[in-house]
């Protein structure tokens, strides 16, 4: 969880990305939360950096979520033609969270149907050498 100060300047936003990379790696947590809600301003280049960051975390294997945005944020980006493909939104913290929660369980499931075909694939290659 990434707390993102009221003011938030260029500067700030690459010190930001620098340090959230550092944890990540120090740390390996399952996903980055960017709590944005006290932000009322936020220009193209600090959510390009917002994006960037969605970017690096999927890159280190995972996903972020951008939670509390303000509706006067939200309508500046759309404006600006912004695209956060890297990132997902969400109202508030619960719901990232229930985001979080989706993605472990996809992840089982699709970990469980991989372990399942590999070990149909190991029985066939079992029953051809002793067939």
């Amino acid at each position: 969880m990434v707390p993102v100060q009221e003011t938030l300047h260029d500067r700030m936003a690459l010190d930001l990305q620098q340090r959230l990379g550092e944890e990540i790696a120090a740390r390996n947590p399952c996903g980055v939360i960017i709590d944005v809600s006290t932000v009322e301003v936020l220009d193209s280049f600090i959510a390009r950096v917002l994006d960037q960051i969605g970017q690096q975390c999927l890159l280190m294997g995972l996903s972020t979520v951008v939670v509390g945005m303000q509706p006067a944020v939200a309508m500046t980006l759309v404006e600006m033609g912004m695209d956060l493909s890297f990132v997902r939104t969400a109202l508030n913290m619960d719901y990232a969270m229930d985001l979080f929660k989706a993605d472990q369980l996809a992840e089982a499931a699709e970990d469980e149907d991989g372990d399942a075909d590999e070990g149909d694939d190991l029985g066939a290659a079992e029953e051809e050498l002793l067939g």
